[in-house]
């Protein structure tokens, strides 16, 4: 099991990772952001789309709170992530542990500890956002550094 410390540096490091690939995705002309590279969810914007899914499901799962989409990633993925950090605030190591009970798409019946859901989320957020910058790539441009040495070393020189 993880610390409840490691679950908020990680879900940190993950709404920093997304929004700085958002950020260059949103510098794209509309055709780039959509063009069907044949990846993952076809598109930029679709492949987006999808970690901002799993980001708000899983969300919705642990709150026990539906969550409706905004369908505009700009406005509604930023405040996905500040809800994971609130929730992710007042946990203590035991709350990890904590069972969370949920349905997935296909109303099939689960019961995952919270500890791993939040791995999952972060882990799902970082495999995709892998793909989103190799289809950046394929369009000719660098995309921003998003591993996560990169925000460890942007944290430090922050608080040093």
């Amino acid at each position: 099991m993880i610390t409840a410390d490691y679950a908020r540096t990680h879900l940190r490091y993950s709404a920093w990772a997304s929004q700085r690939l958002l950020d260059a995705a949103l510098k794209l002309e509309e055709d780039q952001l959509h063009r069907d590279v044949g990846v993952a969810y076809q598109s930029i914007q679709g492949t987006l789309s999808h970690i901002l899914f799993g980001d708000r499901i899983w969300l919705s799962r642990i709150l026990n709170t539906p969550i409706q989409p905004q369908n505009n990633l700009q406005a509604e993925w930023p405040q996905i992530h500040e809800r994971w950090l609130e929730f992710a605030a007042g946990l203590s190591d035991a709350d990890l542990a904590r069972v969370i009970s949920y349905k997935d798409t296909k109303g099939n019946s689960y019961s995952t500890p919270l500890w791993q859901i939040i791995l999952h989320v972060v882990n799902h957020a970082t495999l995709h956002r892998g793909q989103v910058m190799a289809m950046i790539r394929q369009l000719g441009i660098a995309p921003p550094p998003t591993d996560l040495i990169f925000f460890f070393r942007e944290q430090q020189a922050t608080h040093a």
